[in-house]
């Protein structure tokens, strides 16, 4: 299902530090917070991965014997014919906690990337980028994230903090253009997790809201409600998914939205628009991935 909760916020501050984000429980002593853009991640993933409508896909990843890894991807949409691709390089000198990191893709764009990690101060992780400078500072109960766009107009300010206890997270995203001189947008998300459940709330310039709910009903089945509405608006989209991994290998994903929209993944992908059977937007697409 497609719905404004899938994005939290239109531009997400790099997730640069990826926070232990192993499960908790009230009882145990509260690990350091994911970044604000996690929050909600396991329902999202439930309705959004292994779905390729529309697409041919292939991935690829190796990892030499000195460390250096390689992750090639490439796509190919069957409508419009066009084809994508990347490329990344990472290289992690783990006695100075340095990672070197090369990107590529098929429209030129080329990027690199040097993150240094707890070597100014325990908990800082710096990262040096061609053409910005985000750092993100992580701490038990605080994970607080800062990325800087570099513009014509102006330097424009995303800032993220995210503050945990005993299961609780409530996470707060700005953004400040310095052109505009104001803070042009604003989001809330509180969540509530265990092991096997998360609760997710969410709220995007004060007029989005949306929530998710996630549970994990056993080491195969993966279930997800998710719901969203805008202020003034009386529609409401809400949707109802399922993973269901029937062996290391394979998996079945099914879920359907309140637009009648049913969607059904084992292997191949497949869209069916159960309101119009014969002459319905039907669509199909196949996925792999592998690992080395």
């Amino acid at each position: 299902m497609e719905t404004k909760n899938t994005a939290l916020a239109r531009r997400s501050p790099q997730p640069l530090a990826v926070a232990a984000t192993a499960p908790i429980t009230a009882s145990k002593k509260m690990a350091v917070p994911p970044t604000y853009d996690y929050l909600g991640k396991p329902a999202r993933d439930v309705f959004t991965k292994g779905y390729g409508f529309g697409l041919i896909k292939l991935d690829l990843k190796t990892k030499s014997e000195n460390g250096l890894e390689f992750t090639s991807s490439g796509s190919a949409n069957t409508e419009t014919t066009k084809v994508n691709g990347s490329l990344e390089t990472k290289y992690r000198r783990t006695q100075y906690e340095l990672t070197f990191t090369e990107k590529w893709n098929t429209d030129n764009t080329l990027g690199t990337e040097i993150t240094m990690e707890d070597q100014l101060t325990c908990g800082l992780k710096l990262t040096f980028g061609s053409s910005f400078l985000p750092n993100r500072y992580k701490r038990e109960h605080i994970n607080l994230g800062c990325d800087v766009d570099f513009d014509i107009a102006g330097p424009s300010i995303w800032g993220a903090l995210v503050f945990g206890y005993e299961g609780w997270l409530a996470g707060y995203q700005m953004n400040f253009e310095t052109s505009k001189s104001r803070v042009t947008q604003s989001n809330f998300a509180v969540v509530y997790r265990t092991n096997e459940f998360q609760l997710h709330t969410n709220v995007i310039r004060g007029t989005e809201f949306g929530g998710s709910i996630y549970q994990k009903v056993n080491k195969k089945l993966e279930t997800a409600v998710n719901l969203a509405w805008t202020a003034g608006n009386s529609n409401i989209c809400f949707g109802i998914a399922t993973k269901y991994q029937v062996d290391p290998d394979a998996g079945f994903l099914d879920k359907v939205n309140n637009s009648s929209r049913i969607s059904l993944e084992y292997a191949k992908s497949a869209l069916l628009d159960s309101k119009n059977v014969n002459a319905g937007s039907h669509k199909l697409g196949l996925g792999l991935e592998f690992q080395a």
